[in-house]
């Protein structure tokens, strides 16, 4: 997701515009002039109230000036022209028409869809193929060649049995026999998974085509799907570009040998673990279900662990050394619980054109398009081969001006038919009758315009459709003016922002830091041995030899540069050189020994640039907003604000 969405995104859900309505309650307050009604600003203040994190915000007065600070943007946004741009005008178009298609869906045909995902995900298939590829625009001859060859394969494997057959025939080229383990649903194009969840476990499936070729399934086990896992991990990773650092396999193993002794998996997690946000939580991870995670190592550890509390042997994956815990079990979560992500995903997947048919099919009948089209023939008549060789062109005699179709209130006539097959016959036509390919290409003309048509009428009548609309339309606006006069302008006020950073020196430091060793143990007797060694300035590696051996580690050490708040310091440990006394922190005995202090220190311009910017542009934007209200004047009534206060206050 870019910037530009995800500002949107974040201002749909923060300062929601509602629009298209015809208001007419009191004023409650005016932008050079133009009213902002009551309405408005008390459906967005609740429809915001439980998502604003920052409690000012609830508070009517300072909601307020968050309004009004919004209105002078847009004021100024339009005053500046930006919603005359060619490029904001495409975006807002292109939304739109994704926007349309959650609201002209046939919801009958989705929810199908979504029921069977939901079995699909809820159920494994383990399953091999065999692939003639071929091409989707292939000959007729070549198609007719591909699927004769699937069908003498299906009765080959049929009494050969089917991995013989697989083996013997795969090729990586032309054909492809594949294992392909287990799947559940979305994992597969659509037409194989649903062969393939069609198909009963042993059988081989009837030949059927993809957008690779033809293929015939042979399903080799089903079950029910492995649900989710719960799990915590201790993780160690390579420090780059530190040629001193232990290696972290030898560190896992130490780790490893410490749970082994009996010591408690969360308290080594939030001392060793180089997962930065898992380790403060004892190194719990999110719920973890098949696929979800890019790792097949790790997810193939986690399945395998069966019991509660079981604790996986170091392994490594691409992400590094790890240790991992079960600490639940849980199915496939209930089918209304995963409805909506269900939809989504439906309507991105190729079953969509299912849904697409179903609304075609649809906006026929609310449009009243006849079912037949008898200029279809004439059309055919007119074409000739320079169609397939792209340059066909319309007769000479051609009744332009003719009815073609009529979509609601707008008549199609027999040019802009004529004109989609000019335009179209730029596409890689496989070669047929001309009949068949008129038809195809006014079934495509049909659904295209009917779809469009649909999409410039659904502003007026559909209420919820035209406020989204309006949402989007006010954040791409306020983004374009952002960037236009704040974002692209402070970057390239080099001088202004050096400047921000010279008087405002006190806010970029770095704060006081150790250089230090940390010693963490389970016994309070080993850690005296350990304390009286660095008491002596004796190296890290001899006191490792003296107080750990391969077969059981006492003393896990960490060393380098830390800050207050390292995981591996006691809280509010004090700062000072030399060897500390004994903490009891994150469930261990843990000594430190201070090799040096660093003070707080001054960041370079260098250092805090990026900290520097993102400050002056938000000092930029006070300024300017101080600037509109100026340009704009903002004219608030009382008496209505005072009203909003006391039905807020007793809602």
């Amino acid at each position: 997701m870019n910037l530009r969405s995800l500002f949107i995104l974040f201002f749909v859900f923060s300062m929601t515009h509602v629009g298209g309505q015809s208001v007419t309650n009191d004023v409650l307050f005016t932008v050079d002039g133009e009213p902002v009604y009551v309405s408005e600003f008390l459906r967005v203040y609740n429809k915001n109230l439980d998502l604003v994190q920052d409690e000012s915000q609830k508070n009517v007065d300072e909601y307020l000036t968050l309004f009004t600070n919004y209105k002078l943007k847009l004021k100024e946004a339009k005053a500046l022209g930006l919603n005359e741009k060619p490029s904001y005008i495409r975006e807002l178009s292109s939304y739109k028409k994704q926007l349309a298609k959650n609201f002209m869906s046939d919801t009958k045909v989705t929810d199908e869809l979504v029921e069977e995902a939901y079995n699909r995900i809820s159920n494994d298939v383990k399953a091999s193929h065999i692939l003639i590829k071929i091409p989707e625009n292939a000959s007729p001859a070549d198609t007719l060649a591909a699927y004769n060859n699937i069908i003498k394969l299906r009765e080959r494997a049929l009494k050969e049995g089917f991995e013989k057959v697989r083996q013997e025939v795969h090729n990586g080229q032309t054909v492809f026999g594949e294992d392909l383990g287990y799947f559940s649903g979305f994992r597969m194009v659509y037409p194989f998974e649903s062969a393939a969840f069609n198909t009963k476990v042993g059988d081989i499936s009837q030949p059927f085509r993809t957008q690779f070729g033809y293929h015939i399934v042979n399903v080799q086990e089903k079950r029910k799907s492995r649900g989710e896992r719960t799990v915590a991990h201790i993780m160690v990773v390579k420090k780059e570009g530190d040629s001193l650092a232990e290696k972290p396999e030898d560190r896992i193993q130490d780790i490893y040998k410490k749970l082994k002794q009996g010591e408690d998996f969360e308290a080594l997690a939030k001392q060793f673990s180089d997962d930065g946000n898992s380790a403060p939580r004892g190194g719990m991870l999110s719920p973890i279900s098949g696929g979800q995670i890019n790792s097949m190592e790790f997810e193939n550890v986690v399945f395998g662990l069966n019991e509660i509390g079981d604790v996986s042997e170091p392994f490594k994956s691409q992400y590094g050394w790890h240790i991992v815990k079960l600490y639940g079990k849980k199915p496939i979560a209930p089918f209304e619980d995963m409805k909506p992500e269900l939809e989504e995903r439906v309507k991105r997947d190729d079953r969509s054109k299912l849904i697409d048919d179903a609304l075609y099919t649809k906006l026929k009948t609310k449009y009243k398009v006849p079912s037949k089209q008898p200029a279809l023939d004439y059309f055919a008549s007119i074409l000739n081969d320079d169609y397939f060789k792209r340059t066909w062109a319309q007769p000479a005699k051609f009744d332009e001006k003719k009815p073609f179709v009529k979509i609601g209130e707008k008549q199609f006539t027999y040019k802009d038919f004529a004109d989609y097959l000019a335009i179209s016959q730029s596409k890689n036509e496989a070669k047929m009758d001309f009949k068949s390919l008129v038809a195809n290409k006014y079934e495509a003309f049909l659904n295209e315009n009917l779809v469009s048509y649909q999409e410039d009428t659904l502003e007026g009548e559909n209420e919820e459709f035209a406020n989204i609309v309006a949402e989007y339309r006010d954040g791409l606006l306020l983004f374009d003016l952002m960037e236009t006069t704040i974002w692209n302008t402070a970057q390239s006020d080099s001088l202004a922002i050096e400047d921000y950073y010279n008087t405002h020196k006190a806010k970029y430091v770095l704060p006081k830091r150790i250089d230090a060793i940390v010693a963490s143990s389970k016994e309070q007797k080993t850690l005296k041995k350990v304390s009286k060694l660095l008491e002596k300035n004796m190296a890290l590696d001899q006191i490792k030899g003296l107080v750990n051996s391969n077969d059981k580690i006492d003393v896990i050490f960490t060393s380098g540069i830390m800050e207050a708040n390292h995981q591996a310091l006691p809280n509010g440990f004090e700062f000072k050189k030399g060897v500390s006394k004994i903490y009891n922190h994150n469930g261990a005995f843990v000594i430190v020994q201070v090799k040096e202090v660093l003070p707080e220190t001054q960041k370079t311009f260098e250092e805090s640039k990026g900290a520097v910017m993102s400050d002056y542009q938000n000092f930029k934007e006070d300024k300017w907003l101080k600037e509109l209200a100026n340009k704009y004047k903002v004219e608030v009534n009382q008496e209505a604000l005072k009203n909003v206060k006391t039905q807020i206050k007793n809602q």
